[in-house]
């Protein structure tokens, strides 16, 4: 053994150990630092691949980008924002709201930025977590990761790709020196951050020919500017904001009506957006191209004003072909017709279902989460929350806590709450480690795919990142919102497997009730 493989080891054994590790600073992880801070506990560690926080929203700031959930929804339920500028958020305010979160909750002292994370190991010797990171290593009793499902973009695999000259970039990676005057873009995808940001340069590009493989439903975008005097009610008398909040979670939870229980329901929807093709463009042919061929709802519904007649403009083509390949300055088409070009953006939206921190994370006996997952034909965890095998682990936005419907801030708080009922549980009885029973996770799983069975996403003849390469729905929780913050707000130790702490750690665990019994919430 070498010196440096000495000092190694050294490093790794002195590691930092914490109570809680969370992965990620977007909503999730920000959210459980404010709960798990708010508890009394401050033996936590954040860590942050980026400078910064904001996840999502710090990542994906291409032209257009917006949220497509009302503002006044679209926010943490214990830090409502009485300053929001639109009806629907532009991402620099939501950006800016998290890194305000984060700072008036105290939470930024606790981030280790610059550390992304490579391996978390579980020790079932320790009965903790090893995490080793790009900046180091820590270990922690409890892991939770807060990478969301729109983290990592994902690239089409399309012959000779390597080989062009241009510029190429995807929508979350956006090249914002990149000077699109006179330029001939070729845009790859047409799902919810291509119809923001191909309005946004359309008028400035030269030529631009977008590839479309599956078009959309897009409904009209109801937005509107927030006048100052509202801002200064909602300032004044928060709880006019909070009705205001109620009444949109309210209103968006009708929708599952359509997409889970009757979907006949949808055909009103569907000529609302068919109204807005037709405002949209004025050439028949092009309408035609534009018209999807399966039920409104089994995709995500999009929401524009301007994507169709940004379309419509003398500058840009609609290409419906299959691309077959790319050369150094053209995109070609199955058809053998060359589009030369200088500029490639994807829009081809991210790893969903394959989820990449699946890819880090290892069992006891060093079984990668993303295998296990794989042995069993798809993602599971119960509750959406915790996975059998791999001890004290918490995955936020886990398999089935999508929406396509409302705020997935709601779900978030919804396991957040789930993951800190846990904590509690194991802080007050003395346990040490928890684990899902693998069959209580599968009659979850079961419980959730059957639920699935009737709605739009399965039947309405689509193929959507909501489903895995099996045609099984891991991604969309199949019901309302209000159900599954009923089915999270409480731990149920039935369905774990609990391991007591030393004598020695419950006598810790009862000095520390003693310490922070007031504290908890």
């Amino acid at each position: 053994m070498t010196d440096d493989q000495d000092v190694t080891e050294d490093q790794e054994a002195a590691a930092p150990h914490f109570r809680v590790a969370v992965i990620g600073t977007g909503f999730a992880g920000i959210g459980m630092a404010v709960r798990l801070k708010r508890a009394g506990l401050d033996d936590i560690v954040l860590l942050e691949r980026a400078d910064d926080v904001g996840g999502t929203w710090r990542d994906n700031d291409y032209p257009g980008a917006a949220c497509d959930v009302p503002s006044h929804l679209y926010s943490f339920s214990f830090a409502p924002n009485p300053d929001w500028s639109r009806s629907f958020s532009p991402q620099p305010e939501i950006w800016d709201y998290l890194r305000r979160v984060a700072k008036d909750y105290d939470v930024v002292r606790h981030i280790r930025f610059g550390h992304d994370v490579e391996e978390a190991r579980w020790e079932p010797e320790h009965g903790r977590w090893r995490v080793r990171t790009s900046g180091g290593t820590v270990t922690a009793q409890f892991l939770v990761t807060g990478c969301g499902p729109l983290a990592d973009p994902a690239y089409p695999a399309i012959p000779g790709l390597d080989t062009f000259r241009g510029a190429v970039f995807h929508s979350a990676t956006w090249d914002h020196a990149h000077d699109f005057a006179g330029r001939r873009v070729a845009v790859v995808g047409t799902g919810a951050s291509a119809i923001q940001f191909i309005p946004e340069i359309q008028p400035t590009v030269g030529r631009m020919r977008v590839f479309q493989r599956t078009p959309p439903w897009v409904i009209p975008r109801h937005d509107r500017g927030i006048t100052a005097a509202e801002r200064r009610l909602y300032n004044a008398v928060p709880l006019l904001q909070r009705l205001a909040r109620t009444c949109i979670y309210w209103g968006r939870e009708t929708y599952v009506i359509g997409f889970a229980k009757n979907p006949r329901l949808l055909r009103i929807v569907e000529k609302l957006a068919r109204a807005n093709l037709r405002r949209g463009v004025e050439d028949p042919g092009l309408r035609r191209k534009l018209v999807p061929d399966y039920t409104i709802g089994c995709k995500r519904i999009l929401m524009s004003n301007d994507y169709y007649p940004a379309l419509d403009a003398p500058n840009v083509d609609v290409v419906t072909e299959p691309i077959a390949e790319i050369e150094p300055d053209a995109v070609v088409t199955r058809d053998g017709t060359r589009h030369e070009v200088d500029t490639l953006i994807f829009g081809t939206g991210f790893h969903v279902t394959d989820s990449p921190v699946s890819h880090r994370i290892r069992d006891g006996e060093g079984v990668l989460l993303a295998d296990r997952w794989r042995r069993g034909s798809d993602m599971q965890a119960h509750r959406g929350t915790t996975v059998a095998g791999y001890p004290n682990l918490f995955v936020l936005a886990g398999p089935n806590t999508g929406l396509g419907h409302s705020s997935q801030l709601f779900m978030l708080e919804a396991q957040i709450g789930y993951t800190m009922a846990a904590l509690r549980y194991a802080h007050d009885r003395g346990v040490e480690r928890l684990e899902p029973r693998a069959e209580a996770q599968e009659a979850y799983s079961r419980w959730v795919q059957d639920k699935t069975g009737g709605t739009v996403w399965v039947t309405g003849g689509c193929d959507s990142w909501y489903l895995n390469d099996q045609g099984r729905n891991t991604t969309l929780w199949p019901g309302f919102t209000w159900d599954y913050k009923l089915r999270t707000s409480r731990f149920d130790p039935g369905g774990y497997r609990l391991w007591p702490a030393p004598a020695s750690g419950r006598t810790r665990a009862a000095a520390g009730r003693a310490r922070e019994g007031g504290r908890r919430q």
